[in-house]
């Protein structure tokens, strides 16, 4: 149970609208049905959403999302977007563990993603980039994708902060962290 709880179905119409826009027909997610409960926040929560077809490749959008929510332990979002978007992602089990247990420098990154992830990293540690950091970021992405990366950073951040915060349960089909050997 989530420390604030969440709409009760039937859902009002508009409401199951959204979900079914959001989910395409699947059951809400427990984070939505959570927020929804909150007129203003379920509002601001759909207007920052960035699972549209932004400039980033799926691949790309799925690494920033899968760090971000891994740096801040959050295992629910984290699992959520493993269990849906790895696979169409082209995500291999070795990528998919090391989004949550490995450096930046793990072979199985190419260079851009090995850039991709340095600035994952360091805008979880120090809420800005070197200019070296921005320097290697710049040779792989153009200023569309960069701000969309950082976007993602802000914004899955605040989604982590959500979970874990309201405790909410993992899904029950979703990803779990991977357990270090």
């Amino acid at each position: 149970m989530s420390r604030i709880p969440g709409l009760e179905p039937p859902y009002a119409p508009e409401i199951q609208r959204q979900f079914d826009r959001i989910m395409h027909g699947a059951p809400p997610l427990r984070l939505f049905v959570v927020i929804a409960g909150n007129a203003r926040a379920w509002e601001k929560f759909r207007a920052g959403s960035l699972l549209d077809g932004g400039p980033l490749s799926l691949r790309e959008r799925e690494v920033v999302i899968d760090r971000t929510c891994a740096l801040a332990n959050c295992e629910y979002e984290w699992g959520v977007h493993v269990k849906i978007f790895a696979d169409a992602a082209g995500l291999t089990e070795a990528q998919i563990r090391a989004t949550a247990l490995d450096g930046a420098d793990a072979p199985c990154w190419s260079e851009s993603e090995q850039a991709l992830i340095t600035v994952v990293d360091a805008l979880h540690a120090r809420a800005t980039l070197s200019e070296a950091e921005f320097k290697a970021l710049s040779a792989h992405y153009n200023e569309a994708k960069i701000f969309e990366i950082v976007l993602l950073c802000g914004f899955y951040r605040t989604v982590s902060y959500l979970a874990n915060g309201l405790d909410l349960p993992l899904e029950e089909n979703a990803a779990r962290f991977p357990v270090a050997a």
